[in-house]
């Protein structure tokens, strides 16, 4: 615990921020762990902050609700001096690895080896984005994001051209964003990853740990193809890779 009591409000607004960024670089030792720290950092007397950081080889973006609900709900039970409310699990995340292991062999792994084989023959190794300052030698992984919100207008739009078009909304946006990244990069061949959460049975749902599973959606815009046949073949391409 990190009692910030004695700072003013501007203060521990700094404070904050800097042990954030600090915590924020710290290394996981793999080999030695622990993969998961906890930090409370004490503003008041009934104001608190808990800092937490995780390795995401121990858990991945539907984990992360999982484990928020559940901090809540034994958080709540244990103020009312209540036994935690949580059902116990019915399996544990070994069980998913060791199912897995099981799975992937056989003609399972020499079909899913041969679709990825075939699919991935010749795709570019780099996508040639133009940027407005040189990249570095190192990657330094200091790179940002920024956000970008539809408005329920275009949001409305894209649902319906994904209904007439029998696909989803993610085969739409999906091939909107392999256009954007064609017409930036000059290239025709485009290649993007998406994580998928690979939850498939409902056993697993309820597990926190690294089940998700990037998929790698190579998309062919050669010839200049209008947008509906675009679709057509992302449309063919996500339910392949799926």
């Amino acid at each position: 615990m990190v009692d910030l009591q004695d700072l003013n409000t501007e203060e521990q607004d700094r404070e904050i921020q800097r042990l954030v960024n600090e915590e924020a670089q710290r290394p996981f030792d793999l080999s030695k762990g622990p993969l998961f720290r906890a930090t409370l950092l004490q503003k008041g007397v009934e104001s608190h902050i808990l800092m937490l950081t995780m390795h995401h080889i121990i858990s991945d973006g539907w984990s992360i609700g999982i484990f928020n609900r559940e901090l809540s709900t034994l958080y709540q039970a244990f103020c009312q001096d209540q036994p935690s409310p949580l059902p116990p699990l019915p399996i544990q995340y070994a069980d998913f690895a060791h199912w897995q292991r099981q799975w992937l062999t056989g003609d399972v792994l020499e079909t899913q080896l041969n679709y990825w084989k075939k699919q991935l023959t010749g795709a570019p190794g780099l996508l040639e984005l133009p940027t407005d300052h040189p990249r570095p030698p190192i990657q330094r992984f200091q790179g940002k994001k920024a956000s970008l919100q539809l408005s329920p207008e275009l949001t409305s739009k894209l649902k319906n051209l994904s209904q007439q078009t029998g696909t989803t909304l993610f085969m739409t946006l999906l091939s909107a964003f392999a256009t954007l990244l064609s017409r930036y990069s000059g290239q025709s061949d485009i290649v993007i990853g998406s994580p998928i959460a690979n939850r498939t049975h409902r056993q697993i749902e309820p597990l926190i740990g690294f089940l998700v599973n990037t998929l790698v959606l190579r998309i062919d815009l050669s010839n200049n193809p209008r947008f509906e046949e675009l679709l057509r073949r992302v449309k063919q391409v996500a339910l392949d890779a799926y």
